[in-house]
């Protein structure tokens, strides 16, 4: 194994970065088929034995918070709300001393009913994923007429008190790429947080194609026709998305241009699998297994070192640009956002 940085009570890498931020995939199953993601009859799903049960997710969460100085934690899919078990784990992470921040990605079918219980656990606020406003093109990106329950699911989001709500959209060329206008209008008018995202190389068939593509600078082209943007004056940090305001402010918009416009020098994120495997970086080519150490009893200053150990050799960049470049093995849907 290799050696642990000398830093103790963090996640620091050879650069000098401290992931402070935890991504945790409770699923690798979802009930969309974005075109995107994965193939209409779906993927082969991780067994119930392989995945990590509530208490095995709260317990290494709770050594990322109480000994490596996490602060944030985003669960993730697949899609989490169809974790049985997802209000629970959010409040068990709630109750942690120091209480890190909590929120959920997710595609916001059956949000609605779910957001009330879920702030009352303990959730701080909700992204969603929404790429088109046109009920016949959301069910041709993801084979599922859902869009319906979607906007449902935001409007529960924001009347729970999920704030701020923000929202995730994918464009891409000659499917979508005209509606980035009108998302961040329809943003504006609900109170929404809008946020583009390019399309990533990380779809189960591995068809991405750089040229479908629609980059950051596209997408603010597109919108500066029809919108007053500028520079948000308000330092970015380690945010994956640069933002503007809208109008002068206080509204935004932001734009995640993991490909054009790569931000890995100031990453500060660790993620961890539904099946407990732990990844330094989203297109990481290996992983290390807490899963397997965790069912064979390691103690939680060992989990901690094992952790410390697998981030300090992460990459200085996810090198999408390098000809050597290779995508991951696993999905998003499997990886988690």
């Amino acid at each position: 194994m290799t050696a642990a940085p000398t830093t103790a009570g963090v996640l620091v890498d050879r650069y000098g970065r401290i992931a402070r931020d935890l991504r945790v995939s409770l699923t690798d199953k979802c009930n969309l088929r974005c075109t995107y993601c994965m193939p209409a009859e779906g993927l082969p799903w991780l067994a119930g034995p392989q995945l990590l049960t509530d208490a095995e997710i709260v317990r290494l969460v709770r050594v990322a918070v109480q000994r490596l100085g996490v602060t944030e934690v985003r669960f993730t899919g697949g899609e989490p709300l169809i974790r049985p078990g997802l209000v629970g784990i959010v409040a068990a992470v709630a109750a942690l001393t120091p209480r890190p921040r909590i929120s959920v990605t997710t595609n916001g079918l059956g949000l609605d009913r779910l957001a009330p219980a879920l702030r009352e656990a303990g959730l701080d606020r909700v992204n969603v994923s929404l790429d088109t406003l046109d009920a016949a093109r959301f069910a041709a990106l993801t084979r599922r007429d859902r869009l319906g329950d979607v906007l449902a699911g935001l409007a529960g989001a924001a009347a729970a008190g999920l704030a701020p709500v923000k929202v995730n959209a994918v464009l891409m060329r000659g499917v979508n790429d005209d509606e980035a206008p009108a998302l961040l209008r329809f943003a504006l008018d609900h109170g929404y947080e809008l946020r583009f995202i390019e399309q990533m190389p990380l779809d189960a068939q591995h068809g991405w194609d750089r040229a479908t593509m629609v980059t950051a600078d596209e997408i603010l082209t597109s919108l500066a026709a029809e919108f007053a943007l500028t520079p948000d004056p308000a330092h970015r940090g380690a945010a994956p998305a640069e933002t503007w305001l809208v109008g002068g402010g206080p509204a935004r918009v932001g734009v995640i241009g993991t490909v054009t416009r790569p931000f890995c020098g100031d990453c500060d994120r660790t993620r961890l699998t539904a099946d407990g495997q732990l990844r330094n970086c989203l297109f990481a080519t290996e992983e290390s297994d807490l899963r397997g150490a965790l069912r064979a009893g390691a103690d939680d200053a060992d989990i901690a070192h094992r952790w410390q150990a697998a981030t300090v050799v992460k990459r200085a960049g996810h090198g999408i640009d390098d000809p050597t470049f290779l995508q991951p093995v696993r999905p998003m849907s499997a990886i988690g956002g």
